[in-house]
């Protein structure tokens, strides 16, 4: 192979912005390749903390990663775009044009050359093509997703507050995402509260969450206790869960359901199913499953080509399918990253990933929280209110964080962190 390879990895979330910061180190540093990182976002956020950025209990500006700022410190390169298509016979990919938000172009469509190529453009939420649902259901699969949530919500709340009325918020999907939004947006009011009180002279409106799980039960990932306990206490903030709730069409006003019932909504997010973004069916005829993921091999290569490979969410590894999880994207990162550079130097062999289950974790703010561990040990609520779980999750954040910025750097950013909490709101406001 050549004594420069171009390697290109799609995508700067969990899995994608891992392996370009170790390839970084580990062949980008010593000249061996060229590591370039596309994304259609300059910054990276980790996805498990979505709906902190949607409800505005956490800092964009501290909790985002800058990938300009990411790359030169880690010797590899960024270009910002989002990859329309894959020439796979010219090992070439075609970016689509750079446009501002009125649509004036800022970078014409480019091609860029690989010799490998790694796609890991994470998933979106299914809407089964139920009726309505693209056209009046916000979502929070990104960064974007989550601040247009964030905004709308605030300017509801503005609304609802000046006409002395509720609001009404309606998520479809009973997965840790739904869960985990349900939960904050309670905490994001019950912060807010003291500034309306001062600010405005009253208490902030009341905020009426209803979650609907189209199977018998929310967290179905999750073993059943921890589904009736964190079912119960959502019901005791005040969200109403109700399950066997299938949507069938979604309108400007809220959700019908299979069984004829209505549920009004101002806000609708829908955070029900995964599949990957559509763009993968330009990705040069490489082969999908029914809901667009790539179909690789156990050790991640398409099925299709061995240059490329694919991890994460976007990728569904044919006789051993895998959740779409962070902790699956960040093993398959960390795989790649080990065994890539000789494969790429001497054409050794990618071994298949196994993946490791360490558990899963679902935090429901400041309320509870649990831990289910492999072997069907389940940890948290309680008296405490599962606090050490809720610092477990936590702790995963932060370890994302050492791993990007490095041991020091990282605690750093803990520091900075908690500095602020003395000198800015702890929830978003503007």
């Amino acid at each position: 192979m050549a004594s420069r390879s171009e390697i290109l990895i799609v995508g700067g979330g969990v899995a994608g912005l891992s392996l370009a910061t170790r390839l970084g180190k580990s062949m980008g540093k010593p000249g061996k390749a060229r590591i370039t990182l596309i994304d259609k976002s300059f910054s990276h956020v980790w996805k498990p903390m979505l709906h902190c950025f949607a409800s505005g209990t956490l800092s964009n500006e501290n909790d985002k990663v800058n990938f300009i700022s990411q790359a030169s410190g880690h010797h590899f390169e960024f270009w910002p775009g989002e990859v329309a298509s894959i020439d796979r016979e010219n090992r070439e990919v075609v970016l689509s044009p750079l446009l501002e938000a009125d649509g004036t172009v800022v970078l014409e469509s480019r091609r860029m050359k690989y010799d490998t190529i790694v796609i890991a453009i994470g998933s979106t939420a299914n809407d089964f093509g139920t009726p309505g649902v693209k056209e009046h259901c916000m979502s929070i699969d990104n960064l974007v997703d989550a601040n247009a949530f964030n905004e709308k919500f605030r300017m509801e709340l503005l609304r609802a507050f000046a006409n002395n009325s509720e609001l009404d918020i309606a998520i479809v999907g009973g997965g840790a995402t739904g869960v985990q939004l349900a939960a904050e947006l309670h905490k994001a009011l019950e912060i807010v509260g003291p500034y309306n009180l001062h600010a405005f002279g009253k208490a902030p409106p009341k905020l009426h969450v209803t979650l609907l799980q189209s199977g018998e039960r929310i967290l179905p990932a999750f073993p059943e206790s921890v589904s009736a306990a964190a079912q119960q206490e959502l019901e005791h903030i005040g969200v109403t869960v109700r399950t066997n709730a299938r949507v069938a069409a979604a309108d400007e006003h809220g959700f019908t359901l299979k069984d004829g019932s209505y549920v009004p909504a101002k806000l609708r997010v829908w955070a029900a199913g995964v599949r990957a973004p559509e763009v993968t069916t330009a990705y040069g005829g490489l082969t999908l499953n029914r809901t667009g993921q790539i179909l690789v091999n156990p050790n991640l290569s398409s099925i299709d080509d061995e240059r490329i490979f694919a991890l994460g969410d976007c990728s569904f590894i044919q006789n051993d399918p895998l959740p779409a999880t962070a902790q699956v994207a960040r093993q398959q990162a960390r795989h790649l990253a080990h065994y890539l550079p000789a494969w790429i130097e001497r054409g050794q062999k990618v071994p298949g990933c196994i993946f490791h289950n360490k558990g899963a974790i679902v935090a429901l703010g400041k309320y509870n929280g649990w831990a289910a561990l492999p072997g069907g040990t389940v940890w948290g609520g309680g008296i405490s209110h599962g606090f050490w779980a809720r610092m477990a999750h936590l702790m995963l954040y932060r370890q994302h964080q050492i791993e990007l910025f490095g041991y020091y750097r990282g605690l750093m950013s803990f520091y900075s962190d908690w500095v602020e909490t003395f000198v800015r709101p702890s929830v978003r406001l503007d």
